[in-house]
């Protein structure tokens, strides 16, 4: 071994270990997130439906679900990309410095909870509940308002339609980004 391959070798661990910092801190967050979203959305529905000039908070909704969501769906991306990053080039980079090929024994976890037999069928609950929490939630709040006030004035129309388009991009980037695969 040459005399840079340690210190390669350090450089890629000390890597590694900063990645999984972020990752963890990432993952904080990320589950955070649906708590204060379900926070938010009681107390908005508490003011809501207090009185019923306060039936456009219920507006507030949507865009709760759009901000938060799309935080969510960002921090979410971040962690399966340092993932697949550690699984796909790490684990390539220390395998060339240490000349072990056995590529399970390198960061072994990343790439064997992937694996697990049931890893599909929680994605998917994830999934749904992601749509539920981000989007569904949003487009109930949206049928309470139309619902609640039969004729709202003519920019909040727009408003409405704008908001439901957007959480529609939402739901479709949730399913986009829900890296549903198994394996490496």
């Amino acid at each position: 071994m040459s005399d840079d391959k340690p210190q390669m070798l350090e450089v890629y661990l000390q890597e590694y270990e900063k990645l999984k910092d972020e990752q963890t801190q990432r993952i904080g967050f990320r589950d955070n997130l649906l708590y204060v979203t379900l926070g938010v959305f009681g107390a908005v529905i508490s003011f809501a439906v207090s009185n019923k000039a306060n039936y456009y908070a219920l507006l507030v909704i949507p865009w709760v679900c759009l901000i938060l969501g799309w935080n969510y769906l960002v921090n979410d991306e971040k962690i399966t990309s340092i993932g697949k990053y550690i699984r796909l080039t790490l684990v390539e980079k220390i395998k060339e410095q240490t000349g072990n090929n056995d590529i399970e024994s390198i960061f072994g976890w990343e790439i064997a909870h992937r694996n697990d037999q049931r890893r599909k069928r929680r994605k998917i609950a994830q999934l749904i509940i992601d749509q539920i929490t981000f989007v569904f939630s949003g487009i109930v709040g949206l049928i309470a308002f139309w619902v609640l006030v039969p004729q709202p004035l003519g920019i909040t129309q727009v408003l409405c339609w704008i908001e439901l388009g957007l959480l529609i991009v939402l739901g479709v980037e949730i399913v986009i980004y829900a890296d549903l695969v198994k394996g490496r």
